[in-house]
């Protein structure tokens, strides 16, 4: 995890709260949208947003928030990784330190910011999905955030509050968690210094 990472997906100005991503999100949901067959305003209505900041996410001019992302992606039945071209590793097995995709959060309402290592970048046929969750001093999740599947979390390093309905736990080093995900769930690190989740869940959402 200390070498060069493969790649960071960023935006030049992310909107508050906003998941920071590449230009090329936008143009992939309208393509998603349009495959389904769906109107802008069709998709604005089930995802729960206005249609004009549905244009605006199209179009590369605003990022939807991590709850937002979710709730259009299940409208368009797909995930967020869907959202990314990644390149599997050698074949399929092996992905390198330091050459794992990474998505950073927005850090303009996310504390210092969120970054997500992929240790198993998208690629169709995967039951499961695993992230590294690295934390920032003040970091948040945007959330809470709820969707089908099952998660389970091992902290690496750090300290990190969990929330999960409304139940706080205070996780440190070597704690572990396990929950339905239809739960409401979100975290924070509140701690001193750097936090890090490994993070699995089922099925693939992110």
């Amino acid at each position: 995890m200390s070498s060069e990472p493969k790649s960071v997906t960023t935006v030049s100005d992310p909107q508050p709260g906003g998941v920071a991503l590449s230009s090329m999100l936008g143009v992939r949901l309208k393509l998603a949208r349009q495959t389904k067959g769906m109107t802008l305003k069709g998709l604005a209505v089930s995802a729960g947003c206005s249609e004009s900041l549905l244009s605006k996410i199209e179009n590369g001019k605003a990022s939807p928030s991590l709850p937002m992302l979710h709730r259009l992606v299940e409208a368009l039945g797909t995930n967020i990784g869907r959202m990314f071209e990644e390149v599997d590793g050698e074949e399929g097995i092996v992905f390198r330190a330091g050459r794992r995709p990474l998505i950073t959060l927005d850090p303009l309402r996310q504390g210092d910011g969120i970054t997500l290592e992929r240790v198993i970048p998208y690629s169709a046929g995967h039951l499961l999905q695993c992230n590294i969750h690295h934390i920032d001093v003040g970091g948040a999740s945007a959330g809470p955030i709820r969707h089908a599947g099952e998660e389970v979390g091992y902290v690496v390093s750090g300290e990190v509050e969990l929330i999960v309905d409304d139940r706080s736990f205070h996780l440190r080093e070597g704690d572990s968690f396990a929950f339905q995900s239809e739960r409401p769930h979100h975290y924070r690190n509140n701690g001193t210094k750097r936090a890090s989740i490994f993070w699995v869940n089922t099925p693939p959402t992110f």
